[in-house]
């Protein structure tokens, strides 16, 4: 029978041995989300805020068909420079293992590895959902489906504004997952505190949050929780401001007849152009914010072990 060998980086073994909170994180982020040095310098900062707040990051990635849990300084160096990445979700994961390949973790593929290596929560940027038109495409993100059968906790800044946000809500429901707004009533919309939609959920301390994870486990109900932080007030660019930006984007790529996965790069890198870097900033923001939630509720759940 064929077994998984997950690679522990020092940091994370430890954590291990001694009980001590850790949180998952993708690796899209590092591979596909900025050019170098920036991202290994964002995630080294992601990783540092972690730390800082008493838990232990676990970046995840597969590297020459090692599923690593946790990377040492140069092996982030190594990833964040490497050429010709595959970005894994759950229908490559296990191939590119298979085949020897590197490939980044998404949000999918992270919690997949997370939940294989023990770790209840996982802090993002932001999930993917269901795109404008799926009614017509089928484009619906993995990470929803994920969301419904794997049982971790993912702490995003709600979904990206370019999705279709109704449509995921309902989704979401549909799938029976809890979707928990921190400190609000409102549903964020990763660049925008609102989305102009009630969540259907709301907590206000991590220590709730990881109540209501131990709580799905004794009813034995599969899957996971959507905790959707807000990006932080001073970082936010407010709804009405960054919607048109999205529109043009969006209008842009259906005139360019960008479609499938090569949709979602396009309208982040004009909405990058558009607002003039200010939404890398505050995308960086958002992931730092979410880290610092993601540490709180993986200390309760070491708590509540």
């Amino acid at each position: 029978m064929v077994t998984i060998a997950l690679t522990y980086s020092a940091e994370v073994e430890a954590a291990r041995a001694n009980g001590a909170p850790i949180v998952a994180l993708e690796s899209t982020i590092i591979t596909h989300g900025m050019p170098y040095p920036q991202n290994v310098a964002t995630a080294a900062r992601v990783e540092a805020e972690i730390r800082a707040a008493g838990a232990v990051p676990a970046t995840i990635a597969v590297m020459g068909g090692n599923l690593h849990i946790g990377l040492s300084e140069a092996e982030l160096q190594s990833l964040g420079q490497a050429q010709n990445v595959a970005k894994l979700s759950r229908a490559d994961l296990a191939a590119c293992v298979a085949t020897g390949g590197t490939g980044a973790t998404t949000v999918a593929a992270t919690m997949i590895c997370a939940r294989l290596a023990g770790i209840e929560v996982f802090a993002t940027g932001g999930i993917g959902g269901v795109h404008r038109g799926a009614e017509l495409s089928f484009d619906i993100s993995a990470d929803l489906a994920e969301l419904a059968q794997t049982a971790v906790t993912v702490v995003a800044a709600g979904a990206k504004a370019i999705l279709d946000l109704p449509k995921t809500l309902e989704y979401l429901e549909t799938q029976g997952v809890p979707v928990i707004a921190y400190g609000q009533d409102d549903f964020p919309a990763f660049w925008s505190r609102s989305s102009g939609l009630k969540a259907p959920l709301r907590m206000d301390s991590a220590a709730q949050i990881a109540a209501a994870h131990r709580m799905r486990a004794a009813f034995g109900l599969p899957g996971g929780q959507l905790v959707a932080n807000p990006i932080p007030h001073a970082a936010e660019i407010p709804r009405a401001e960054i919607m048109p930006v999205v529109e043009q984007a969006l209008a842009e790529a259906e005139a360019q007849g960008i479609a499938a996965k090569a949709v979602t790069p396009f309208l982040l890198q004009r909405i990058f152009e558009l607002t003039e870097g200010r939404s890398l900033h505050s995308n960086i923001e958002l992931v730092l914010n979410n880290a610092r939630l993601g540490a709180a509720i993986a200390a309760e759940l070491a708590k509540q072990r």
